[in-house]
């Protein structure tokens, strides 16, 4: 007899793995939930309840024993009790006072369902403009929904915010070439693996001593690239006026300082990122984020 692998969810006592506990434990020391503390109390809870569901998919596609794909089902299932004010997991309830209290729309949680269920099939983008659509998916909806707590989704805004996103997710992709490796999975695109003369079998299986120089000037062209999608941030930092939006400013402003400075530890580590996880220095967080408060590069 096979086992049910939805039991768990149906029952709604996930795996461990999910636990609601060890989900809030994750926001310590992460740039999304460090920035929120800057907010007032009702835009921290709404951003709280984002990132936890969030970082709940995420494990779910990362880390979940059993069958994957059925436990994401699950937690669209999840969804859609939230909105309809039954959601039975703790993460979920709190997810459904929030996309009540503000009106979130349904397709940013459901799209980065959607990017953990990539995940598990897809394992080598080939192309730059496909991580951009992996990005679409796995980090440009929190941007959306960052927006939509802020009262502050104007379409011009929402098209910096996904610039700001990517790039944010791709400085994560950058940090984490080695652990992704050992997924089996590589955010790096073909493409350029290809041009900068670094094999995909470089990165899989146990990682070299220590980075060489085709790797080298490879995470160097990914950082740049990062590094001019960060840039929208200042254009959508300085679009937030008026003292109601005070703290929200300061806030994505620590988003944006949280990526860039994660590029400059890569940098500092002279992009060998295969042996240490390169981790953003707080004073280089505080300068970043000055700058781009200040509106300057």
């Amino acid at each position: 007899m096979i086992a049910d692998p939805l039991a768990n969810a149906r029952r709604s006592r996930p795996p461990s793995t999910l636990d609601e506990s060890e989900i809030l434990a994750k926001a310590a020391g992460e740039n999304f939930p460090v920035a929120s503390r800057l907010l007032l109390r009702a835009d921290r809870a709404h951003l709280l309840a984002i990132y936890a569901f969030a970082r709940l998919v995420d494990d779910i596609g990362d880390e979940a024993d059993g069958d994957r794909l059925a436990l994401l089902q699950w937690a669209e299932n999840e969804l859609d009790r939230a909105i309809a004010s039954s959601a039975r997991h703790p993460v979920f309830v709190t997810l459904s006072r929030t996309i009540g209290e503000v009106g979130l729309a349904r397709e940013p949680f459901a799209d980065l369902i959607e990017a953990n269920r990539r995940d598990q099939s897809v394992k080598l983008l080939r192309t730059f403009d496909e991580l951009l659509e992996y990005c679409r998916l796995s980090a440009n909806p929190v941007g959306r929904l960052v927006l939509a707590v802020f009262a502050a989704d104007s379409p011009e805004r929402v098209a910096l915010s996904d610039q700001v996103c990517s790039g944010l997710q791709i400085a994560e992709h950058l940090q984490d070439v080695a652990e992704d490796a050992e997924r089996g999975r590589i955010y790096l695109p073909a493409e350029d693996l290809e041009r900068f003369g670094v094999a995909d079998g470089y990165l899989i299986g146990e990682p070299p001593a220590k980075a060489d120089a085709a790797f080298r000037r490879l995470m160097a062209f990914e950082v740049a690239r990062a590094r001019s999608l960060l840039g929208a941030g200042r254009p959508l930092v300085a679009s937030l006026r008026g003292r109601g939006h005070t703290r929200r400013r300061i806030a994505l402003a620590g988003f944006v300082a949280g990526g860039l400075a994660a590029l400059d530890s890569i940098e500092g580590r002279g992009y060998d990122v295969l042996t240490h996880r390169a981790r953003p220095r707080p004073t280089s967080v505080c300068l970043h984020a000055a700058r781009t408060l200040a509106g300057r590069a």
